[in-house]
């Protein structure tokens, strides 16, 4: 999102102060691994120190053992601890210290965007509703008919109707691939918590807090905090789920009373095609699961721009585009539900039966990778896409995070040693960023009163 804001030619500084948003450094899982008070680790958006240069988690494991992965090999969540952070008052516009991304208000970010596209970068605006769908004769889709501006013709349509998908789901009948066998959550709560006072630490990551039948998400934005328990109604009842979710809210410093919850049901999966003649669906049209790690917006992001890199020029390109983009997307979809099913399957946790089943259900491809992994680290040859959703890196922190042990060779002397340097260089990163780095709030303040320098 960082690298789209700033093509299109938007003023981070305007965009924080207008979004509310604030600076996300990665994820936080609490209670993940066994439910103990201890039970804490990080996934940080920055690579491993050394990562590509040496087998890290070899030399972790024989040399560091009672340390936690990414705190060795990363400086991020430590600067996440001390709520740093990721870059100073005089560093420019979207460049870093530490990478990352945004918390932000989606309301506020909608009305954003409109009002950059349409007075900057000259997009048409209609707000209308879609009474039907024409089609050609050979089943493209030749307009939409709308209830104040007749028939809208194109010769592509892009379906962003969310859930609904009016035009891939619901035109084209291209059905849903459920994944609620894989990952069993289908229900959400959210809410709003306000802070104590306006000098509350906002939060540099989002945590992630494991509970007997899903998980509640937690993110600082400066004048609030958003707050939702994602869990699968097949092990929990709505009135349970809310009431786990309000005892969070209390236990975290949030009022007794919080105000009313909204609920958002769904089904995960995604669209069998995400393109369909003269069609393609972006977002919640194509698909959704559970918002852990984001996913849902990294796949917006590249379906958006392989959509703007291989927009085709004829209508006998599209179908040659659409095959290619179907493919990358079957791909990464499949890709994005192993990564997220691998937090459940590597958990200690037997306190419900949510927990129990989960190890029941590990898609094949996931299996395999998980036999390999007890003999050697995740690799790059176990991913070979040039662009993965979630890279290596990713897998690794999630792994070793979760309490994952594996039966290494031996590593020769000299690799010992060079890993030993980078988790010297991981540990020397974290003093110096600690000692520069303000933490988000004032940082925050900074840029609503003085902004960043532009680029």
């Amino acid at each position: 999102m960082r690298d789209t804001l700033r093509r299109i030619g938007v003023s981070e500084t305007e965009f924080i102060r207008q979004c509310d948003a604030s600076f996300k450094q990665g994820s936080r899982f609490n209670g993940w691994v066994n439910g103990h008070a201890d039970d804490v680790y990080f996934h940080p958006f920055v690579m491993p120190q050394g990562w590509g240069e040496v087998d890290l988690p070899s030399a972790w494991q024989a040399q560091h053992p009672d340390i936690p992965f990414a705190d060795l090999v990363s400086y991020q969540p430590h600067l996440c601890v001390q709520g740093c952070a990721p870059k100073q008052t005089v560093t420019p516009e979207y460049a870093a210290v530490a990478n990352y991304g945004y918390h932000l208000d989606a309301g506020k970010f909608g009305l954003f965007l409109r009002a950059h596209c349409t007075e900057k970068l000259g997009v048409r605006y209609l707000a209308d509703h879609v009474l039907a769908i024409n089609s050609h004769p050979d089943g493209d889709i030749a307009s939409l008919q709308t209830a104040a501006n007749g028939a809208l013709e194109g010769d592509l349509f892009i379906d962003c109707t969310g859930m609904q998908s009016l035009l891939l789901g619901k035109h084209y009948q291209v059905p849903l691939v459920s994944q609620q066998h894989v990952l069993f959550n289908d229900t959400a709560l959210a809410i709003q918590v306000p802070y104590p006072d306006a000098h509350t630490p906002i939060a540099a990551q989002t945590s992630a807090t494991a509970q007997s039948a899903g998980w509640i998400w937690d993110i600082g934005l400066p004048t609030r905090r958003g707050v939702g328990h994602v869990y699968a109604r097949a092990y929990q009842s709505d009135d349970e789920a809310e009431a786990t979710l309000r005892q969070y809210i209390r236990a975290t410093g949030g009022p007794a009373d919080a105000g009313a919850v909204r609920q958002i049901k769904f089904e995960p999966g995604y669209r069998q095609r995400f393109w369909q003649r003269n069609c393609v669906a972006i977002g919640l049209s194509a698909g959704f699961i559970e918002p852990l790690e984001a996913s849902a917006l990294a796949l917006v992001e590249m379906s958006a721009t392989m959509l703007a890199d291989e927009l085709p020029a004829s209508r006998a390109a599209m179908d040659i585009v659409a095959a290619r983009f179907n493919e990358t997307f079957s791909y990464r979809w499949e890709r994005v539900i192993d990564f997220l099913k691998l937090h459940y399957v590597l958990s200690q946790r037997r306190d419900s039966a949510y927990w129990r089943d989960q190890q029941s259900t590990i898609p094949a491809r996931l299996r395999d990778l998980l036999t390999l992994w007890q003999h050697r680290a995740p690799t790059r040859n176990d991913f070979p896409r040039i662009e993965e959703v979630f890279p290596t890196a990713s897998y690794q922190y999630i792994l070793y995070g979760m309490g994952f042990r594996s039966t290494f060779r031996p590593a020769a002397p000299q690799q010992a040693a060079l890993a030993d340097g980078y988790f010297r260089e991981a540990a020397s990163l974290t003093r110096r960023m600690l000692a520069a780095l303000p933490d988000n709030r004032s940082l925050l303040a900074h840029i609503r009163q003085h902004g960043l320098q532009a680029i």
